[in-house]
C-alpha cells in the first residue's frame, strides 16, 4: 500500500508513528480519537499502512499503542481496542488508553478490559495523561502527552511520500537499468544486433532519481543528528521506521547500475555513431562511384574551339561544385573517424580503419579524375587558343600576300619585305607553339587509362586525337601555302628592289654623264702652249671620253635590265619613257662637244707643229724666212683655229653652248695670236686678228 493512494485518509491523522519507543524499544503507535465519530474502516486502513512500515525485527519487539480517548466516548475506545486484536494482535504488547478528565465508570471499564485480557492477547491499561510517563519515558512522548518529542504529521507525511516515490521510482529504474545492462552484456553479435531495436531510455531520468534520493538521504541524516528546533534528537524516519538504510542501499544500487548504464549508453552511442559514420561513408562512396562517376563518363570531349572548350570547362566546374559538397562531407567524416581512432577502442579499430581507407581511396580517385579532367580541358583551351592565334596570323599573312604590291620606292619595298619576313617568322613560332601544345595534349590523352572514367575510352580518345592532329595538319598546310606565296612575293619584291635600284643607278649615270658634259664645256678649254702639251691634252681628253663612254654604257645596261625586270614583273617602268631619252640626249650632247674639243685640239697641234717647224728652221731670225707658203699655211691654220674658238657647240635640239667663259676664250685667242707673232708676220696677222674680232 502506498501513501499516495490513501493520502486523504492519512492526512486525517487517525493514527501515527511518532518515532518514540517504550522501555522495551518497541515502537509507540498513537491513535488520537476526536469528538467526531471515527471511521473504523479508515482507521483500519491507516493502521494497516503504518504497521507495514517497520521492519520485521522492529515488529518483533512489539508495539505500545496509545489510544487517546480524552476527546472520545468509551464505546469508541472499546471498539478501537477490540479492533487492534484483528489488526495487530501479535505485535501489540501494551495498550495505554488515556482517559479523559471526566472519569468513566471505573468498574465498567476495568471489568470489561480485565475480562477481555486473555482473549485480546495484550494488556490494556487506563491511564491519565500525566501518569503516562510511568510506562513511557517523557522524551519518547509527544507534547500532547506532556513529553518532549516533536512530531509534525504533515512533515512526516510529505517525507513519506517522497520516500515512497523515490523507492518506487528507484526500484522500477533499477529493474529497467538491470534489463538494459544485462541485455547489453550478451556476448553474441546476433543478440547485440537484436538489442539495437530495444528502447534504451529508462522511463524516468536516472539523474533526477539520484538527486531526489541524495536530497532525501541528506534530509534524513540532518534531522537525525541535529534534531528539530533544538530539541532532543529525533528522526521521523529512523533506522527501522523510515528505512534509511534502504535509501542508502537503493542509492548504491542505482549508482552501480547507472554507471553501468552510462557505459552501455557510451558503447551504444559509439556504436550508433559508428553506424552513422558507416552510413554516411557509404552515401559518399555510392554517390562518387555512381552519379559522380556517371557525370565524368559523360564528359570526355575537349571541344573543337575556344568557346566549346570554355563551355566544357564551365560544365566541369559545375561537376566540381557538386563533388565539393561530398568532399566536405568526406573531410568531416575523416575527422570523426580520426577522433574515434584516437579513442583507442581496439574492437572498432579494424572497422574504422577499413572505412577510412575505403573512403579515402574513393575520394582520392575521384579527385584525381576531376584534376585530370580539369588539366585536360585547360590544355585543350590553350591548344585552341594557340590554334586561333595562328589562324589569325595566317589570315593576316594571306591577306597581305593577296594585296598587289605597289610601292613608291625601294625603301618601302624593303620595309614591306621586312614586315613580310617578320610575319612569316611569327607564323613559324606560332606553329611550333601549336605543335608543342598539341603534343602535350596528346601525351595527356595517351596517359588517360581506362580507370580514369571507369570505362574504355579508346573511341573517345581517338576522336580527340584525330581532331588535334587534324588541326595541326591543317595549320601546317596553310603555313606551307603561305610560305610558297611568300617565296613568290619575296622574289617579286626583290626584283622590284632591283628594278628601283637599276632605275636609280641609271638616273645616276645620266647625272654623271651630265656632270662630265658640264666639266667638258667649263674646264676643258686649254689648247696647250706647244704641240707636245696639246698632244697630252688630246690624250687626256680621249681618256675622259672613255670614262663618259663607260658611264653611258653602264646607264644603257641598267636601262636594259630595267626593261627585262619590267617584263618579268609585268609592269611599266618609268625609265623607258624618261631616263633613256635623257641618257641618249646627254650622250649626244657630250659626243658633239667631245668631237668639237678633238677638232680644236687637232687644229692646235697642227698650228703648233708648223709654228715650231719654222722656229726650228731659223730660231734666231724668223723674219728671215722667205717661204711664203709656210707662213700662209700657219696663217690659215691659226685663222681657222681662231674662228673655231668663236663658234659655239650646236646641239641637235638647236641649243648652243660655248667652251668656257668669254674671258677664257679671249685668253686662249690671245695666246694663239702671240704665237703667230713669233712666226714673223705680225702685221698681216694683225689684220687677220682684226678680221676675226669683227
Amino acid at each position: 500500500m502506498e501513501a499516495s493512494v490513501i493520502l486523504p485518509i492519512l492526512k486525517k491523522k487517525l493514527a501515527f508513528l511518532s518515532g518514540g519507543k517504550d522501555r522495551r524499544s518497541g515502537l509507540i503507535l498513537t491513535i488520537p480519537l476526536c469528538l467526531e465519530q471515527t471511521n473504523m474502516d479508515e482507521l483500519s486502513v491507516t493502521l494497516d499502512y503504518l504497521l507495514s512500515i517497520p521492519s520485521e525485527k522492529c515488529k518483533a519487539r512489539g508495539f505500545t499503542v496509545i489510544v487517546d480517548g480524552r476527546k472520545s466516548q468509551w464505546n469508541v475506545v472499546k471498539t478501537v481496542v477490540l479492533m487492534l486484536q484483528n489488526v495487530v494482535p501479535a505485535e501489540v504488547s501494551l495498550v495505554c488508553v488515556v482517559k479523559p478528565d471526566e472519569f468513566w465508570d471505573k468498574k465498567v471499564t476495568h471489568f470489561c478490559f480485565w475480562k477481555e485480557k486473555d482473549r485480546l492477547g495484550f494488556e490494556v491499561i487506563l491511564v491519565s495523561a500525566n501518569k503516562l510517563t510511568r510506562y513511557i519515558e517523557p522524551c519518547q512522548l509527544t507534547e500532547d502527552f506532556g513529553g518532549s518529542l516533536t512530531y509534525d504529521h504533515m512533515d512526516w507525511l510529505n517525507k513519506r511520500l517522497v520516500f515512497e516515490k523515490f523507492t518506487k521510482e528507484s526500484t522500477s529504474l533499477l529493474d529497467e537499468l538491470a534489463l538494459i545492462n544485462n541485455g547489453s552484456d550478451k556476448g553474441s553479435q546476433q543478440e547485440k544486433e537484436r538489442s539495437v531495436d530495444l528502447n534504451f531510455l529508462p522511463s524516468v531520468d536516472p539523474e533526477t532519481v539520484l538527486q531526489t534520493g541524495h536530497e532525501l538521504l541528506s534530509e534524513l541524516q540532518q534531522r537525525r543528528f541535529n534534531g528539530s528546533d533544538g530539541g532532543v534528537s529525533w528522526s521521523p524516519m529512523d533506522d527501522e521506521l523510515l528505512a534509511q538504510p534502504q535509501v542508502m542501499k537503493l542509492l548504491d544500487s542505482l549508482r552501480e547500475q547507472y554507471t553501468r548504464y552510462q557505459e552501455v549508453c557510451r558503447q551504444r552511442s559509439k556504436r550508433t555513431q559508428l553506424e552513422e559514420i558507416q552510413q554516411k561513408v557509404m552515401q559518399v562512396v555510392n554517390w562518387l562511384e555512381g552519379p559522380g562517376s556517371e557525370q565524368l563518363r559523360a564528359q570526355w570531349g575537349i571541344g573543337d574551339s575556344i568557346r566549346a572548350s570554355q563551355a566544357l570547362q564551365q560544365k566541369h566546374e559545375e561537376i566540381e561544385s557538386q563533388h565539393s559538397e561530398w568532399f566536405a562531407v568526406y573531410v568531416e567524416l575523416n575527422q570523426q573517424i580520426a577522433a574515434l581512432l584516437n579513442a583507442g577502442d581496439e574492437e572498432d579499430l579494424v572497422e574504422l580503419k577499413s572505412l577510412q581507407q575505403q573512403l579515402s581511396d574513393v575520394c582520392y580517385r575521384q579527385a584525381s579524375q576531376l584534376e585530370f579532367r580539369q588539366n585536360l580541358l585547360q590544355a585543350a583551351l590553350e591548344f585552341h587558343g594557340v590554334a586561333q592565334d595562328l589562324s589569325q596570323q595566317l589570315d593576316g599573312l594571306l591577306g597581305m600576300l593577296c594585296v598587289d604590291v605597289a610601292p613608291a620606292d625601294g625603301a618601302s619595298i624593303q620595309q614591306t619585305l621586312k614586315l613580310l619576313e617578320e610575319k612569316l617568322k611569327s607564323v613559324d613560332v606560332g606553329l611550333q607553339g601549336l605543335r608543342e601544345k598539341g603534343q602535350g595534349l596528346l601525351d595527356q590523352i595517351s596517359n588517360q587509362a581506362s580507370w580514369a572514367y571507369g570505362k574504355d575510352v579508346t573511341i573517345e580518345n581517338k576522336e580527340n586525337v584525330d581532331h588535334i592532329q587534324g588541326v595541326m595538319e591543317d595549320m601546317q598546310l596553310r603555313k606551307q601555302r603561305c610560305e610558297d606565296m611568300v617565296d613568290v612575293r619575296r622574289l617579286k619584291m626583290l626584283q622590284m628592289v632591283q628594278l628601283f635600284k637599276c632605275e636609280e643607278d641609271a638616273a645616276q649615270a645620266v647625272e654623271w654623264l651630265s656632270e662630265l658634259l658640264d666639266a667638258l664645256l667649263k674646264t676643258h678649254i686649254r689648247l696647250g702652249d706647244d704641240a707636245q702639251e696639246t698632244k697630252v691634252l688630246l690624250e687626256k681628253h680621249r681618256k675622259f671620253v672613255d670614262v663618259a663612254q663607260s658611264t653611258y654604257d653602264y646607264g644603257r645596261q641598267l636601262l636594259q635590265a630595267t626593261v627585262v625586270l619590267c617584263q618579268s614583273l609585268r609592269c611599266t617602268s618609268r625609265s623607258s619613257g624618261d631616263t633613256l631619252p635623257r641618257l641618249n640626249r646627254v650622250w649626244k650632247q657630250f659626243t658633239i662637244a667631245s668631237e668639237e674639243r678633238v677638232h680644236r685640239l687637232e687644229m692646235a697641234i697642227a698650228f703648233h707643229s708648223n709654228a715650231e717647224k719654222i722656229l726650228q728652221d731659223c730660231p734666231e731670225e724668223p723674219e728671215a724666212i722667205n717661204d711664203e707658203e709656210q707662213f700662209d699655211e700657219i696663217e690659215a691654220v691659226g685663222k681657222s683655229l681662231l674662228d673655231r674658238l668663236t663658234v659655239p657647240v650646236v646641239y641637235p635640239d638647236g641649243t648652243e653652248q660655248y667652251f668656257g667663259s668669254p674671258s677664257d676664250m679671249a685668253s686662249t685667242a690671245e695666246h694663239i695670236r702671240d704665237r703667230m707673232k713669233l712666226d714673223g708676220r705680225p702685221a698681216r696677222w694683225k689684220t687677220s686678228e682684226e678680221y676675226h674680232l669683227l
